[in-house]
């Protein structure tokens, strides 16, 4: 077998940006780091081969990494990672100095160090206009001083099958010889124009159809059964490896004043529908909303789980949505753990990158590196 692609995953979360590279097998993960005990054990759990740093990233460096796994800067051939950039607003050669900056400083310190023939970078759509898209033109312009040819590009996971409105900036730097190129989406929405450029696309995949398989149950109760055979080809993919009983399907007990208000919801609506008596006395328009059962979903958080949050009611039932249902929007198959609380596995999957627009990055990243050759 040719050698494998040596990948450090950094700021690792669960693992949903690392995703398509620990499932191809010309990738090899050989460290993540990741601050959280709760989230790094569910890292550890899902990859078992994986040497984890649970701690500050600020103790990772590469004189570690040689001493503890043998692995020598140049030999780790990819960084991947998205380093929170909503707590700092600092534009201009600022950013290396500002303390607000300090996990870009050690996103770009560890490139510096490893020197990676690649990398990816990930972060919120908000980068684009942070500081009037001088926080952007910074970001690239410090990667590029490390001698990387730098691109990015604002992609949405529904154009790559996931059953989920969810945009990142996908910014990517290479000291290869091939060019890269970003993957074509395959999805579009159902009533969007034809895109010439990429012809057959599908519509995009609605939450009915990713979570369609699992339970109706209620405020309080949990199920450990699915509700029917698969019914189309994500199921079954989720399905593929699932264990004898399905796992975090269960809802929080809410009171029955705020059940009943979530009964009151129609699909797709918010407090602004709700008869007076149960309008909340507060909260912001995109909170206490159900949403559409024909539609993917909108962007979930950590909170998906919480009424009171961004729009994460279930279609149909009179709560939000299980952990379960949030990981199936996030494409993890349900094989994947999550470990902790309720909090803990909804913050595991809410924070996540979906594992559908990991894979077509790999599968690009990848085809860089054999052009390369």
């Amino acid at each position: 077998m040719a050698k494998k692609i040596k990948v450090v995953d950094l700021f690792a979360g669960v693992g949903g940006l690392s995703y398509g590279f620990a499932h191809d097998r010309h990738f090899e993960i050989v460290a993540a780091n990741e601050i959280l005990p709760a989230m790094a054990k569910a890292y550890s759990l899902n990859h078992p081969g994986v040497r984890v740093y649970n701690e500050d990233i600020r103790g990772l460096t590469a004189a570690r990494l040689r001493n503890d796994l043998g692995v020598r800067p140049g030999e780790v051939e990819l960084l991947v990672g998205g380093p929170p950039c909503q707590a700092y607003s600092t534009v201009g050669r600022r950013l290396i100095d500002d303390p607000r900056g300090k996990l870009f400083q050690e996103y770009y310190r560890l490139l510096r160090e490893l020197d990676p023939k690649f990398f990816l970078f990930e972060n919120v759509r908000g980068l684009l206009s942070m500081g009037g898209g001088e926080l952007l033109e910074t970001i690239i312009a410090l990667f590029e001083s490390l001698g990387y040819r730098v691109q990015y590009q604002l992609l949405n996971a529904a154009d790559f099958g996931a059953p989920q409105i969810r945009e990142r900036v996908i910014i990517v730097g290479s000291k290869l010889r091939a060019d890269f190129a970003y993957p074509r989406r395959t999805h579009c929405a159902a009533d969007g124009a034809t895109d010439v450029s990429v012809p057959d696309l599908k519509p995009h995949l609605t939450l009915g159809e990713a979570i369609g398989d699992l339970p109706l149950i209620g405020a309080g109760q949990r199920a450990s059964d699915y509700a029917t055979k698969p019914q189309n080809d994500f199921q079954r993919l989720m399905r593929r490896n699932a264990p004898d009983e399905l796992p975090d399907h269960n809802a929080p007990a809410n009171n029955a004043k705020l059940v009943r208000m979530m009964e009151l919801l129609p699909e797709g609506g918010s407090a602004h529908d709700l008869p007076a008596k149960f309008k909340p006395t507060s909260g912001f328009k995109n909170t206490y909303c159900r949403l559409w059962w024909n539609r993917p979903s909108t962007t979930i958080t950590r909170n998906l789980g919480t009424p009171s949050s961004s729009r994460c009611i279930h279609p149909c039932a009179a709560r939000p949505l299980t952990t379960r249902e949030g990981a199936r929007l996030q494409c993890f198959p349900d094989d994947y753990q999550f470990y902790g609380s309720r909090g803990d596995r909804n913050l595991q999957v809410g924070n996540a990158v979906p594992t559908f627009l990991s894979i077509p990055l790999a599968k690009s990243i990848l085809a860089a590196f054999r052009a390369a050759k």
